[in-house]
């Protein structure tokens, strides 16, 4: 696993083809976290299968779902196959309150299966 972004208040990680995100992203963080994703994306080679995992996202506001639906959109035009979207609760309602959750291949998370 590598270390793409680390800035104390977000995390971001790849394991294979499993793009990882904890922590709280807001406004503040959403570009930096958007920009390290999106050259992580862009090193991947066409017809790569992705996991964006964001399981470990606690506070959220709607630049997280804006990170994640530009991560979807530069997958597809790289030729990347969006395999699955995790997402922590909060983040799971926010896109089903936004209407983008039917966008994505969204995987419920264990927390949200539970509750």
């Amino acid at each position: 696993m590598s270390v793409l972004l680390d800035n104390g208040a977000n995390r971001l990680e790849a394991d294979g083809e499993v793009l990882s995100v904890s922590g709280e992203v807001d406004f503040a963080g959403a570009a930096e976290i958007a920009a390290t994703g999106q050259r992580w994306l862009a090193g991947l080679s066409e017809g790569s299968r992705v996991v964006f995992d964001l399981g470990g996202v606690g506070r959220v506001s709607s630049a997280a779902v804006s990170v994640l639906l530009e991560w979807a959109r530069q997958s597809r035009a790289s030729g990347l196959e969006l395999e699955a979207v995790r997402l922590s609760p909060p983040l799971a309602r926010l896109t089903e309150v936004a209407g983008v959750d039917t966008l994505l291949p969204v995987q419920a998370s264990v927390d949200a299966a539970e509750a």
